[in-house]
Formats: C-alpha cells, sequence, structure tokens
C-alpha cells in the first residue's frame, strides 16, 4: 500500500525520477517544466524543503513500498487557513482511485497538522483527469476562469469543515 510521506531530503533520487520518467505523461494535460528544472534540481529540491521549513508550503510525496514515488500532492502559498492543492501522480500509477485516495487523505493532514480549513485548486480545461479527481474529493468549480502556465482552466474550492459529500465523515 503507497504511503503519503511529507517531502524530505532523501526522497531527491527517487522524485528526480518520477519527475524523469513521466514527463511526457505530464506535459500532455499540464505545461512542461521544461529542461532547466531537470538541470538544477537538487537546488530546486532544496528550495522548496527551505520554503517547507518556513510553513508556507506542505509538500508530500506518495511512495509505494519499494521507495519509488508514485505521485506529489503539494499544499502550497498556506495562509489564513487556506492553501492551494496541487498533484500529479505517474502514468503507471492512474486509474486505480490513488489520486482521490490521497487527496481525501490529505484533507485529515490539513485539518489536523497545517490548521487550514479551505483548500483551492485549479486545473487546465484539457486536465480532465484532475478535474474528476477534484469533483469526487468534494471540490466545487468557482467559475473563475484562471491561466495555468498560459492554458486555460478552472478554479475550485472545497471547505475542509462540516460534512464531506456522499455522507462521508471527513
Amino acid at each position: 500500500m503507497p504511503d503519503l510521506q511529507r517531502l524530505h531530503p532523501d526522497h531527491a533520487p527517487a522524485l528526480l525520477a518520477f519527475e524523469r520518467e513521466n514527463r511526457a505523461f505530464f506535459a500532455a494535460s499540464v505545461p512542461d517544466r521544461g529542461d532547466d528544472y531537470f538541470t538544477h534540481f537538487a537546488a530546486r529540491h532544496a528550495a522548496l524543503l527551505a520554503e517547507q521549513a518556513t510553513g508556507a508550503c506542505h509538500f508530500h510525496l506518495l511512495v509505494a513500498e519499494d521507495g519509488e514515488v508514485l505521485g506529489r500532492f503539494n499544499l502550497m502559498d498556506a495562509a489564513d487557513g487556506a492553501a492551494e492543492l496541487g498533484f500529479r501522480l505517474a502514468e503507471k500509477a492512474t486509474g486505480r482511485g490513488l489520486a482521490t485516495a490521497t487527496v481525501r487523505e490529505l484533507f485529515t493532514l490539513c485539518t489536523s497538522a497545517y490548521a487550514l480549513t479551505t483548500l483551492r485548486a485549479a486545473a487546465t480545461l484539457t486536465n480532465t483527469a484532475s478535474q474528476a479527481v477534484l469533483k469526487r474529493t468534494g471540490f466545487v468549480p468557482t467559475g473563475e476562469k484562471v491561466l495555468r502556465s498560459g492554458k486555460p482552466g478552472l478554479a475550485y474550492v472545497r471547505q475542509l469543515t462540516g460534512q464531506a459529500p456522499a455522507g462521508r465523515a471527513l
């Protein structure tokens, strides 16, 4: 069973492998990170850890039993009880409900560890898989149109207090 883990320094090699192996898959639905991301990965990883240490962001990896990274689940710009959710799942891990289950698991961390009550998210119009995950986990479209690296998308919001959709407890 995959484990949701907070990002730490030892994740760097497996995370880089995840990003390299899935680069073309991700680029089909979200803007490509560019060659510079991979060239300067070590510095980028260190910067993420430093940012996480401030409490402004909370970065998580979905890690298989063998240590392989299956996904990234990030809470960014945390302030005043709200943060923005971003996630990506390895191509070979899609279609099994892992993203949906992990986002739901993240809700518990949001309320218990990070004192978050509201999550925002956005997905490009072409990223129907992420839109489906957001809807299945109780996010609702705000009606706001956004640009994600120049691509049109939709904004979503999810309140983490009260009752979850379909009678599921949070």
